[in-house]
């Protein structure tokens, strides 16, 4: 049985934990699949390059709303798919080959599975390999969820690991769920030319989102995709290229390709981790404390194959926080989840940190509204952007902001102020009106939005919400 200081099995965010402080440590790196993990390979990287792509088609397409003249705004897609994994392939071997060639790394490439508390069995290159280690680091990822009437259809279907290395957009593509990658997706073909239906159990998109933005973006959606809300899938037949789909009400959508989307779910179901002992949630998520240690010593998790939050810039927050625990056994540090950032990069984009409304009605909060739109700040005027705008909600009693959601241009970088004043506990009202906020830019959204709070003020000058749920509405401020 060979032994080794240090296994970390995935070389995802796994692969970041393993820095210089391991020089003159034997350590081990257990990649089943692909080096970069989802992100470099499926996921955040490629999907955002496609999703700018789609942005600027549609940018060409709509310049006659700037009196310039524009044009089809064709996405050459197997130009586009060459370009995104041409670079992102080449980044993926450049890593795998530093990990293989540096002197004190031993690289698995294979599936590895627990026989005991830090024991392994690795199958890699048709031959098992037994190992074990004073540490290790379960970094495996997670995968999508496909439903079983699709799994047992025998007919070809896509997912987010597989669809954006397609030779063709599709004529008319069938995305089934409408949660985040659904919608990032579904801007991307439909921006390369495909025809797209969305089938959805739920009454409206992006459901986990603040109700307001899920309402809003969900009318838009409808108004450039064919939606089936609140409408499940009950079967699927026909022949690869002729798919139809059967729905719940007994309607059918015909689709020459299928993307499901209905969610992702932890590889931990692939590891053994019964034989070493390691605890599970219900939902297949590893446990782990604040400090990312599993159930048994000497082994942590990080990544979405246990973390609430299955976000790459969480999985490397948890990855440096392993990284110092590992060698710093006697001074932890932690992972704090509560106020966590997130993006959909979608058109309009999306951006939202903290509480929703609907959270806190939920926990019977009281606290206040302040909303903008784009459409009265100057630099919205400058973009015709009619659709956008910020909402935030903040603690009347002390002025301290709960959560905050913006859906327009640029939203994931101007939500930022706003995560950082969560994370600091800034008064609204100050970040509101200590700093300088620049005319005539973007942030002034962000500006506008918290003057609306107007937490010293008549309490209906802002919107104020309770418990019931109950509000009062007032209309953003014009800073132009």
């Amino acid at each position: 049985m060979r032994h080794h200081d240090l296994v970390v099995i995935g070389a995802g965010s796994g692969n970041a934990v393993v820095d210089d402080s391991f020089a003159g440590l034997d350590v081990a790196i257990v990649e089943e699949r692909w080096f970069g993990g989802t992100c470099l390979n499926a996921g955040c990287i490629p999907s955002k390059m496609f999703a700018h792509t789609a942005h600027v088609a549609r940018t060409v397409r709509e310049a006659g709303a700037f009196d310039v003249v524009g044009g089809p705004g064709t996405v050459h897609w197997p130009e586009a798919r060459d370009r995104v994994f041409g670079r992102l392939d080449a980044a993926r071997e450049d890593g795998r080959r530093g990990r293989v060639e540096a002197k004190s790394v031993t690289v698995y490439e294979g599936r590895a599975r627990f026989t005991g508390p830090r024991r392994l069995r690795i199958e890699t290159g048709g031959e098992v390999v037994e190992v074990d280690a004073a540490q290790i680091v379960v970094a495996a990822g997670g995968r999508p969820v496909v439903p079983p009437v699709v799994r047992d259809s025998g007919l070809p279907y896509e997912t987010s690991d597989t669809v954006m290395r397609i030779g063709t957009a599709p004529r008319h593509l069938a995305v089934l769920g409408g949660g985040y990658v659904a919608a990032e997706l579904a801007e991307v073909f439909a921006a390369a030319g495909s025809l797209v239906t969305v089938v959805e159990k739920e009454e409206r998109l992006l459901g986990p989102q603040d109700e307001t933005v899920a309402e809003r973006f969900t009318e838009l959606a409808g108004e450039r995709y064919d939606l089936r809300l609140g409408r499940e899938l009950t079967g699927l037949d026909g022949a690869p290229g002729r798919l139809r789909l059967t729905l719940d009400d007994g309607s059918t959508v015909a689709a020459d390709m299928l993307l499901v989307a209905v969610g992702r779910t932890p590889n931990g179901d692939r590891l053994d981790l019964e034989a070493a002992g390691i605890h599970t949630h219900e939902d297949g998520r590893i446990v782990v404390d604040r400090h990312q240690r599993t159930s048994v010593e000497g082994v942590f998790a990080l990544g979405d194959v246990c973390s609430p939050v299955p976000l790459k810039h969480v999985a490397n927050r948890e990855a440096r926080v392993v990284a110092h625990n590992l060698r710093h056994p006697g001074s932890p540090i932690s992972c704090d989840h509560e106020r966590v950032p997130a993006a959909v990069f979608t058109r309009p984009q999306i951006a939202s940190v903290g509480l929703t409304e609907q959270d806190c009605r939920d926990r019977g909060l009281t606290y206040r509204v302040g909303t903008a739109e784009y459409a009265d700040i100057a630099y919205g005027w400058a973009m015709e952007d009619t659709t956008g705008f910020c909402k935030v909600l903040a603690d009347p009693a002390n002025g301290r902001l709960l959560g905050a959601h913006l859906m327009g241009p640029q939203a994931p970088s101007l939500i930022q102020p706003l995560v950082m004043a969560l994370e600091f506990d800034i008064d609204a009202r100050a970040l509101a009106s200590t700093p300088y906020w620049i005319h005539p830019a973007l942030t002034e959204i962000v500006e506008n939005a918290l003057l609306d709070l107007d937490l010293d003020g008549d309490p209906d000058g802002g919107a104020d919400g309770d418990a019931n749920g109950n509000t009062d509405a007032a209309p953003g401020l014009d800073s132009a």
